[in-house]
């Protein structure tokens, strides 16, 4: 059993995807407590915190619905990201439980969640010129997604997207164009 000890010093260290998927995979087994894996994505150490934010992604997309009942807490730590490195995964989670093919019970659970604190960071996120282009296009389809929800984003996302656009990197622009086509 990994506690929480355990995987704090198996992450000091640097990390590549096949140490993440393998600690990904340990703590889906052992029940490891997503609360406990949210925490350490945000040690002081950003290095750590990324660490953690990286295995996270991972173990909760595998299986989002098992990790129901955390959602919540995992929603109400978003607004205190603030690694670069750490922003990427959390946006990126957003991005895919806001799916409409995100699993019934995490679609369900959402629905009984005030997300506009939600729409609210992906907008600083996009926002934001010293936040990375992933996090934008994360945060950018995690906005569009919510758009049913929240009709009012449409119009905000579009203008976002069109002002991203104008100097974007070619993920910047391929996204854009899908999700202006989209909107």
């Amino acid at each position: 059993m990994i506690s929480q000890t355990e995987l704090l010093k198996q992450i000091s260290g640097t990390i590549g995807k096949t140490k993440v998927l393998e600690l990904s995979r340990i703590l889906h087994e052992q029940d490891f407590a997503l609360h406990d894996l949210i925490d350490l994505t945000f040690n002081a150490d950003k290095n750590i915190a990324f660490r953690a934010a990286w295995i996270l992604e991972n173990v909760f997309l595998q299986n989002p619905e098992i990790y129901g009942p955390e959602l919540e807490y995992l929603l109400s730590r978003i607004k205190d990201v603030k690694y670069p490195s750490c922003q990427r995964h959390y946006a990126k989670v957003v991005m895919h439980i806001t799916n409409k093919k995100a699993p019934i019970l995490i679609q369900q659970l959402l629905q009984q969640t005030d997300l506009e604190p939600i729409v609210e960071r992906c907008f600083d996120w996009m926002i934001d010129p010293k936040v990375k282009v992933a996090v934008k296009v994360f945060a950018s389809e995690a906005l569009f997604n919510l758009s049913s929800r929240y009709p009012w984003i449409k119009e905000e996302l579009a203008n976002q997207i069109k002002f991203l656009m104008r100097n974007g990197t070619a993920a910047i622009q391929s996204r854009g164009r899908k999700l202006l086509a989209l909107l």
